[in-house]
């Protein structure tokens, strides 16, 4: 699917979004080639926000929307039990990549970008944060709700409002998503790549750890 300058402009005056962002469209692209580790790993326009240690025998890689009420589930219940478990303990390297299924989605994503400033820690907090408070900014004013976490995190009105004009910021987010879609037949959020194996949806820590603990003992 791919969303239209003139619907883009309408999710964006209906969001609340217009007033502080130029946003161009996002493309949702169907057709997909076959994907492979090596393919999943490949750099991608933004840097990757990562935790554990790069030599770690497994890498997750977590694809998901910031309005996603799946994503944010798994946030909230099963991601601590994979970071107790396994990131804490240097057997996992865990990336976040970002995949806006719509404009709010987006937002939340550049928000996340310009607060953590490089800093995968602060980014992990701030996507937790956003999760948690999905039914505030998704359903109420997006904008006033994005502003009011953005001071929070020690963001002004004015750095706020720039981060969310940052064109360029937002066409590195659509690269991504489209190589993801392109490239990892990714088409729906959450999807999960464990070692170069595809996972779709949200699925259980016990779930996970059936695919982690063989790939650590071999």
């Amino acid at each position: 699917m791919i969303i239209t300058r003139r619907a883009f402009t309408t999710m964006l005056s209906l969001t609340g979004l217009a007033a502080v962002a130029g946003f161009s469209p996002l493309r949702f692209i169907s057709e997909a080639m076959a994907q492979a580790a090596t393919d999943v790993a490949k750099p991608v326009s933004l840097p990757d926000m990562a935790l554990g240690p790069k030599d770690a025998a497994v890498t997750i890689t977590e694809y998901a929307s910031m309005t996603c009420p799946h994503c944010a589930a798994f946030n909230e219940q099963v991601f601590p039990k994979i970071k107790s478990e396994y990131i804490d303990t240097g057997k996992v390297r865990y990336i976040f990549r970002e995949f806006p299924l719509d404009i709010k989605a987006a937002a939340g994503s550049m928000l996340s970008r310009c607060i953590a400033n490089g800093d995968a820690s602060k980014y992990f907090a701030v996507t937790d944060m956003l999760f948690r408070q999905q039914n505030d900014w998704v359903v109420k004013n997006t904008t006033e709700t994005l502003t009011r976490i953005g001071k929070q995190a020690g963001l002004t009105q004015q750095q706020v409002e720039a981060c969310l004009k940052d064109q360029a910021l937002l066409d590195k987010i659509a690269a991504d998503q489209k190589y993801a879609s392109d490239v990892l037949k990714v088409d729906s959020t959450p999807t999960f790549f464990i070692n170069g194996e595809k996972i779709k949806g949200e699925i259980t820590f016990e779930e996970f750890a059936k695919k982690i603990n063989p790939l650590l003992k071999s």
